[in-house]
């Protein structure tokens, strides 16, 4: 059962939930025309423990529908280890003709589009997609978002990001309160952050494990990942924290939200918890793995609240899971918004090199253009049909209400050998929000197959609660001019805010006599140079 929910979980994680349909624009016949024998494509990209591409299921229908013939060059699902090996490769002109990459792992960013862009070793996609692409040009032109995400300021596409378009993790800092005690202490949800106070002291001073201990955890969390850290949930009662960027967009205009008078606000609010002893210390610091392992205890269920996407990520205790409910955004003093993040990442994870021939550069495109249909994505993402999916069945419901079911997933059973018939997370080109709503889901969301309904259902409680205007980080191109600029300053910054957040809700800095040094340090941070390059980036950017 554990292997089995890992298993969920990685697919909830990375966004892996599509369904099957039709488009206008599939590809026709079972297989592309290519004058000769097969056209060689030499890939890069990352593969898992469990897959072979060079023998698995989609890459030879893949062959045989294109007339292509891989040589593949894998590295593995390690982020650090799949850099250095894209950038070494770069490096010594010795590359692939094809990169196809996974966002979480590691992607061209677009800075590195635009400068090998400029250098001519990464090659323009515009008049490939415009002549061989047609289910790409119609998602462009129905997408302006991804269309600004994908141009780069010269008008050039030099690489294409996955558009997936997952609901639960558009509004990924979720808080998750343990509705077990607050049933058993007669508390109602907390609405407000003072209410939340109120449930936080309880579950501290009242035993709701009943164990006769006091050694409840009120609320948890882990800075380890942006959706796990406590602060932008409790911040977005005082001012709107994007969890990244920190940004803020005022009638147009770009603004820092860590050095404004409702931050301060929001980190004395933070810190009273803390001094209250209703905030893990552990909160601040814990990797992933320790933040499970407290949700996990073998010997009670400790964990009163914890943020998080969803979760399983700080318990898979079947028991203890089913406990934990999402609550809405909290009402502060002013304001009550939901962090929203676009849940794609900009950049590059399908980026033809020079080093392609021209019939590898339209074989290439026209894969990934069936990638861009439901027939396309659902083989390459999920496999075999009645191997890794099937139809849905009479009385099967889809995740989203009103929705007609569209496709089942086929799990591995406890024991079963991985099917190796899919490219897995490698090929999440176009997910959309439609067409993921449509996957048949159990109807009890606190079983294993009803988990992506739980999610689907708690994330309408946050959908809308984002400020009318939010920074598109995910959308913003920075000129390679100033690129390296702009990253050590925003580096700078990014650690700045952190380390000050921490000491000044853990006392290590006095809030009240320190804040005025704090906002005056951040111009020794250049932050004035940043706002200006990143108003630039967004006027540019036609959002």
């Amino acid at each position: 059962m554990k292997k089995k929910m890992m298993l969920f979980l990685s697919l909830i994680l990375f966004a892996s939930i599509v369904l099957i349909g039709c488009s206008s624009n599939e590809t026709e016949g079972s297989k592309q025309d290519n004058e000769g024998g097969p056209v060689n494509i030499k890939v890069f990209a990352p593969q898992t423990a469990e897959q072979n591409l060079a023998s698995n299921y989609f890459t030879k229908l893949a062959e045989e529908k294109f007339n292509i013939e891989f040589d593949w060059q894998v590295t593995t699902y390690d982020g650090t280890s799949a850099s250095e090996v894209r950038n070494i490769a770069l490096a010594s002109g010795d590359y692939a003709d094809l990169f196809l990459l996974v966002p979480w792992v590691d992607q061209f960013s677009q800075t590195d589009l635009l400068r090998y862009g400029k250098q001519g070793v990464v090659l323009p996609l515009n008049d490939l997609i415009d002549e061989h692409a047609p289910n790409i040009k119609e998602v462009i032109a129905s997408h302006p978002y991804y269309e600004s995400m994908i141009t780069a300021p010269d008008g050039n596409i030099y690489g294409l990001p996955h558009l997936n378009e997952c609901f639960h993790c558009s509004y990924g800092n979720k808080f998750w309160i343990n509705t077990a005690w607050i049933e058993k202490l007669e508390l109602d949800m907390p609405s407000t952050t003072e209410e939340l106070r109120d449930v936080l002291t309880a579950f501290k001073t009242q035993d709701p494990n009943g164990n006769g201990k006091a050694d409840e955890v009120p609320l948890s969390g882990s800075p380890s990942v942006p959706e796990s850290s406590v602060i932008p949930y409790l911040m977005n009662g005082f001012i709107y924290d994007d969890s990244r960027s920190r940004l803020l967009l005022n009638k147009g205009k770009v603004e820092m939200a860590a050095n404004k008078e409702e931050w301060k606000e929001g980190l004395a609010y933070i810190k009273s918890l803390y001094d209250e002893g209703l905030i893990d210390q552990g909160a601040f610091s814990q990797n992933t793995e320790a933040h499970q392992k407290l949700g996990n205890n073998s010997e009670a269920q400790i964990v009163g609240a914890s943020t998080a996407m969803h979760p399983y990520m700080f318990v898979t205790d079947e028991d203890y899971l089913k406990n934990y409910d999402a609550v809405a955004p909290l009402k502060g003093p002013h304001s009550e918004y939901a962090t929203y993040n676009y849940p794609s990442t900009p950049g590059g994870a399908f980026v033809l090199t020079n080093n392609a021939s021209e019939e590898a550069q339209i074989a290439a495109i026209k894969l990934v253009d069936y990638m861009f249909t439901e027939e396309g994505r659902i083989l390459s993402h999920h496999g075999e049909k009645d191997v890794s999916w099937r139809e849905p069945q009479e009385g099967e419901v889809a995740i989203e209400e009103g929705v007609e079911p569209n496709l089942a997933l086929i799990h591995l059973e406890d024991g079963e050998d991985p099917r190796n018939d899919n490219w897995s997370a490698l090929a999440q080109y176009y997910h959309s929000r439609e067409f993921r709503d449509g996957l048949v889901q159990a109807t009890d969301i606190y079983t294993d197959g009803g988990f992506e309904r739980r999610l689907q259902e708690v994330t309408h409680l946050y959908e809308g609660k984002e400020p009318s205007e939010v920074f598109p980080h995910w959308a913003i191109w920075i000129d390679p001019a100033v690129a390296d600029e702009v990253a050590m300053i925003q580096t700078n910054i990014k650690d700045y805010i952190e380390q000050n957040s921490l000491q000044f809700i853990t006392g290590s800095k006095d809030l009240d006599k320190e804040w005025d040094a704090y906002v005056q340090g951040f111009e020794q941070l250049n932050l004035n140079r940043y706002l200006e390059i990143m108003q630039e980036a967004y006027d540019n950017s036609d959002l």
